[in-house]
């Protein structure tokens, strides 16, 4: 067939001569997305050789700390620097007692993970929920999640993580003042290096469903808006990682992340500190779903989403997704 031609434009800028091939889009390419960046989440139960599958998470697991190890090195291998753990104790009760016990699923994978996984940076989920029989972020009077006393739970919480080796510990409850507590006994028990990363701006998500069948952490009555962030706001998050920043925190982080770029490019942009984002349980459920229906191409996606989160200014990303991206990377 004949080709068919057009005349030459007179056009000074031709964006598309920077698109022709991929050396050329690597090389102008404007954010890096590189497996260092991840931070890959692990649920710890009771037991051993325990392997069990979330039924609304395709691909993740409830792991015994044996499992954890093994799970953890194969991630690092794949260069996932980091982990962050939660705990499924053996019996919860009313004020959590199991968060702090000192052979609880989290410090004994703490412990493991320290002695078997070589230069693994090992971070701790801090919250009640998955510990207290209601279910809640922390200690209930009546109806009524109390603030202060919940706080000097989550201290000797975080404390023991420190104990066991954690390098980094996250709390995620969203009491007041839980980060100056955290770092004043961190500080007062010789555990000066242990940092904070704070989920600073956590938002009470429709998100976080598939989580809580993973943490077994459901709230048996109630919910959790009198601490969690209302998601129509965004100075109220400023304020939020200012107050923590201020109190000692070493990271902050936004929660979710996808429906709060706007929020996370502007707290980065703001404070222009260490920054991170949870790609949470509901994000990775729809993706997984998707794909498993032939919708979206999986990889691509998920390697889209993870660039978006990214480039909203994201110095770290929490992500069901850590292996799969590294492997791909």
């Amino acid at each position: 067939m004949p080709v068919t031609t057009t005349p030459t434009l007179a056009l000074t800028r031709r964006p598309r001569r920077l698109r022709r091939n991929e050396a050329i889009r690597s090389l102008v390419r404007e954010t890096r997305l590189t497996p260092d960046c991840f931070i890959y989440p692990l649920f710890v139960c009771p037991g051993r050789g325990v392997r069990r599958e979330i039924g609304s998470m395709p691909g993740v697991f409830q792991l015994s700390v044996d499992e954890a190890v093994k799970e953890a090195a194969a991630a690092k291998a794949d260069g996932v620097p980091a982990v962050i753990l939660f705990g499924l104790p053996d019996q919860k009760d009313l004020v959590g007692s199991a968060a702090a016990d000192p052979d609880a699923p989290v410090q004994s994978a703490v412990r493991a993970l320290k002695r078997e996984v070589r230069d693994l940076l090992v971070i701790t989920d801090v919250c009640m929920c998955e510990y207290t029989s209601h279910g809640h972020c922390g200690i209930v009077e009546g109806d009524e999640i109390v603030n202060d006393v919940t706080v000097e739970h989550l201290a000797q919480a975080a404390l023991s993580h420190a104990v066991a080796g954690a390098d980094i510990v996250a709390p995620s409850d969203m009491m007041d003042g839980r980060v100056a507590a955290i770092r004043s006994i961190l500080d007062d028990r010789g555990f000066d290096q242990t940092a904070i990363m704070s989920y600073a701006a956590k938002y009470c998500s429709g998100f976080y469903g598939p989580f809580r069948e993973a943490a077994d952490s459901a709230p048996q009555f109630g919910d959790r808006r009198s601490h969690q962030m209302d998601p129509a706001n965004v100075d109220e998050a400023l304020r939020e990682v200012e107050i923590d920043l201020a109190e000692g925190a070493d990271i902050v982080m936004v929660k979710p992340a996808l429906p709060y770029l706007d929020v996370l490019a502007k707290i980065k942009e703001r404070f222009g500190q260490p920054t991170a984002t949870y790609h949470v349980s509901g994000e990775y459920a729809m993706l997984k779903a998707a794909a498993q229906r032939g919708w979206i191409d999986e990889p691509r996606v998920m390697m889209e989403t993870l660039i978006a989160i990214k480039r909203a200014g994201a110095d770290m990303i929490i992500t069901y997704f850590a292996r799969d991206a590294a492997r791909l990377l």
